[in-house]
């Protein structure tokens, strides 16, 4: 296995992006994966997750969802890029759309339904992504589970939430909106809630706090990967 990191820049929904394919060239026909970072962007934590998930049997995409060269570097400017995207939601969904499009221009993507995965503000683009109506088995580790003001298209997706129970940006009163308003919509949908841990459970350079609300829980972490590898097994096989 040959593992390769390929700057992508392109165009797409009104902007120049610039995200990173991470696949075997030697593999021939795999499916897609669309790896979603968290609110500061795209970073070496998300392309060695790549070539984790690469690994598996993907072409990954990590995607730039803010723009070239706009990357958060500490919490107050990934909060403000964050919240730039997120305040039209509309918006954000056809850039999300146009992501989801750029991943069937990698070389051998298999057509059909495809990976994708996202963590904290990430959780959020794939949640949104099967609100589009995409056609993809989606899991959420950590997100942001509230819903558009703008109607849903018919969500085909399949979809794991990986949820730490402690997360103070999800509270329970979130999380159950959440599950209604996938089973309203008839989704085939899985909910795992983690005890003894918060929000930002996979970001290995974060200590976990007093509260356990927020931070690293290396446990959950290897649990909730291990549920991902179960739930994208089943799918693709």
């Amino acid at each position: 296995m040959a593992i390769e990191r390929h700057v992508r820049v392109y165009e797409a929904s009104g902007g120049t992006y610039e995200s990173v394919a991470v696949y075997d060239p030697t593999a021939g026909e795999q499916p897609g994966l669309l790896i979603f970072p968290n609110f500061l962007g795209t970073k070496e934590w998300d392309f060695a997750k790549g070539e984790k998930l690469a690994a598996l049997g993907f072409k990954v995409l990590v995607v730039d969802f803010y723009g070239q060269g706009k990357r958060g570097t500490d919490m107050a400017s990934g909060a403000a890029l964050m919240t730039d995207l997120a305040s039209d939601r509309a918006a954000m969904r056809e850039k999300l759309r146009a992501h989801h499009a750029e991943l069937f221009r990698l070389p051998d993507v298999k057509p059909g339904r495809v990976a994708a995965i996202g963590f904290c503000f990430g959780g959020k683009c794939v949640l949104d992504l099967a609100r589009s109506g995409a056609n993809i088995a989606g899991v959420v580790n950590h997100g942001v589970y509230d819903a558009p003001s703008i109607p849903n298209e018919k969500i085909v997706a399949k979809l794991l939430v990986n949820h730490g129970w402690n997360d103070d940006y999800c509270p329970p009163e979130a999380t159950v909106a959440l599950a209604q308003e996938l089973t309203a919509a008839d989704v085939d949908w899985q909910l795992i809630a983690y005890s003894r841990t918060g929000h930002a459970f996979t970001a290995n350079d974060v200590p976990q706090n007093a509260e356990q609300s927020f931070g690293f829980q290396p446990d959950t972490d290897r649990r909730s990967w291990q549920a991902t590898v179960n739930f994208y097994e089943e799918t693709f096989g």
